[in-house]
């Protein structure tokens, strides 16, 4: 099925273009009333599972933000979620990336297919405004 292009879909994916970082619906839904006034939570949810479906986007299951979705594609990155203000930040590398039977000291016979890691802090912006 061919899917149109709409106004609100197009604000949603120039607020991951603008912002390049995993977001919450709630952050989508504020940034994408900036370019279209009438934008609502259920519109962004079902562009956000398109936009996933079709590749765009992926989904991040944070620990303690629930859903968040970033722009796929990317190389390999773990995630950084402020304390202070709740963004989480992409982190570039792994230490990990290197040699995956050795990944956390898995028991033998394991192999592991991928991991995720968060990082918990205070982010440079609120550091410096504290």
């Amino acid at each position: 099925m061919m899917r149109r292009k709409t106004n609100q879909r197009a604000a949603i994916q120039e607020v991951f273009r603008d912002n390049d970082r995993p977001l919450s619906v709630e952050e989508v839904l504020q940034a994408g009333r900036k370019a279209v006034e009438t934008l609502n939570q259920a519109t962004v949810y079902r562009n956000l599972k398109m936009l996933t479906e079709e590749g765009w986007l992926k989904k991040i299951n944070t620990p303690e933000l629930g859903v968040l979705y970033e722009v796929a594609g990317k190389k390999h990155h773990h995630h950084f979620q402020c304390r202070s203000c709740d963004r989480v930040y992409e982190v570039e590398g792994c230490a990990f990336a290197d040699d995956r039977r050795s990944l956390c000291g898995l028991p033998p016979g394991f192999v592991a297919e991928s991991h995720e890691i968060f990082l918990f802090g205070i982010c440079a912006s609120c550091r410096l405004s504290a």
